[in-house]
């Protein structure tokens, strides 16, 4: 019997070309499509919607300006973050262009590198390349935009953070709680962690990250917590889920609020508008606490369960927000493209239906934007139609993590097992551990103190 490497089975022109064509045509298409992302970002070519740059250069440069005298910018209302996001914020200055060039450098760095990841793992024995083509593909489908926030830093270190879990608990939870302290969202990566020794490792790790950059970010400057008293006052974001009803009812003529800018984005303020937000928190502690029902009755795991179960928290997470900002399909994007590193994942078509929802959101921003302001019925079908998009796949998501984590059907009484194959000397092929590996690390989570099967 002949060993096949880690992505493909089959002869050796099989094996040999296969990965390397399809790294080949990942690398092309990740060049190709991330110059057309420069090309708009830099004016050579014309985006529709008008300049998506004023993010860099106008507000996050002001509060680099503000963080460097040692202070936050917490007289500030669109200053919206935990205190990591500091860090992020200053990193431009060590580099010598302009703030914008700069900003642009270390998003490319961390697209490159959160490709490099997925290819890495998708080389893997039992993975795919399946996960590094939905981040190829999926990230240019938001457009210019996405090279101009900082949510494609946060999800590549998420990223790094979930992939590092199986095998390295202790950095996963290290980068994941640094994560965390930047953007709250990674943290949600450690909920479907089994229980065992190397779970209490990524937690504790990831807390204690979270905790000491926290507190030292505090100590050193002041205001780094007042983003709280910002995040408790905000209203209904014009593109959440909990809009729509209001959108509806303002093109049938029976709501008369106002949208206008409030702690940093277009809000829709009025009638209505306290009764939805109390509904949409309600929708979080209740998905919150299926996940924890899920967690207590979760009875049989592989190697992509805490991979589908990190992006099912996270939609429940981004639809029932009060606000669903255009660069949040990045985390589904980047979460997504994890579970499908694993072949047998049962967020397949989660993934798809969050691709679907891309271009559906760079038409809604920022080409349609004014309109969706305006609630103009054409931009509102597109919106809706992204939003239900979304519900949709946390919906499915719930469902298919819920059942692929059911109790396994019992065995007949008698089993018979076929006579085994003899193996080759372990020389004859140079494998690499790959997910049969990861396996052994998940079975002996459950018994601490015995050794992972090697």
């Amino acid at each position: 019997m002949e060993l096949a490497p880690a992505t493909e089975s089959g002869s050796s022109r099989g094996r040999l070309g296969r990965p390397l064509g399809a790294l080949a045509a990942l690398g092309a298409t990740w060049v190709a499509t991330r110059t057309l992302l420069v090309l708009l970002m830099t004016g050579v070519l014309k985006a529709p919607g008008g300049d998506i740059t004023a993010d860099v250069w106008m507000i996050y440069h002001a509060w680099y300006g503000v963080l460097q005298t040692g202070t936050f910018p917490f007289d500030d209302v669109t200053w919206q973050y935990p205190p990591g996001a500091a860090l992020v914020i200053l990193l431009p200055g060590l580099l010598p262009w302009s703030y914008l060039v700069s900003f642009w450098v270390i998003c490319g760095i961390a697209d490159a590198a959160a490709t490099a990841l997925l290819i890495r793992t998708g080389l893997r024995r039992g993975r795919a390349l399946t996960g590094a083509w939905m981040w190829v593909v999926a990230v240019p489908l938001l457009g210019p935009m996405i090279y101009n926030r900082f949510d494609i830093l946060v999800t590549a270190l998420a990223l790094a953070g979930l992939l590092a879990l199986i095998r390295r608990p202790a950095v996963g939870g290290l980068l994941l709680g640094l994560g965390g302290i930047v953007k709250i969202w990674p943290l949600l990566g450690l909920i479907g962690t089994p229980s065992g020794r190397r779970t209490r490792r990524s937690w504790t790790l990831a807390a204690a990250t979270a905790v000491s950059v926290g507190f030292l970010l505090a100590a050193g400057m002041n205001g780094a917590f007042d983003f709280l008293t910002f995040q408790a006052d905000r209203g209904i974001e014009v593109e959440s889920v909990g809009a729509l009803p209001l959108h509806f009812a303002r093109i049938a003529g029976a709501w008369d609020g106002k949208v206008t800018m409030n702690y940093g984005s277009p809000e829709m303020l009025g009638p209505w508008v306290g009764v939805i937000s109390k509904v949409m928190m309600a929708g979080t502690v209740i998905g919150f606490l299926w996940l924890l029902l899920w967690r207590f009755k979760a009875r049989r795991r592989n190697a992509a369960t805490m991979y589908d179960a990190a992006l099912c928290a996270l939609l429940i997470f981004v639809v029932t927000s009060r606000v669903i900002s255009p660069q949040y399909l990045v985390w589904l994007i980047g979460v997504a493209a994890v579970c499908l590193t694993v072949r047998n994942s049962s967020q397949r078509p989660v993934a798809l239906l969050i691709l679907i929802a891309c271009p559906l959101t760079l038409l809604e921003f920022p080409t349609l934007f004014t309109q969706v302001l305006a609630s103009d019925p054409w931009a509102i079908t597109v919106l809706s139609l992204r939003n239900l998009l979304l519900v949709a796949a946390a919906v499915l998501s719930c469902v298919r993590l819920w059942r692929s984590t059911r109790a396994a059907e019992p065995l007949p009484p008698t089993v018979v097992l076929p006579e085994p194959r003899a193996l080759p000397p372990a020389s004859s092929y140079p494998v690499r551990p790959g997910i049969a590996y990861e396996q052994d690390l998940l079975d002996g989570i459950g018994t601490p103190g015995t050794p992972a099967k090697r």
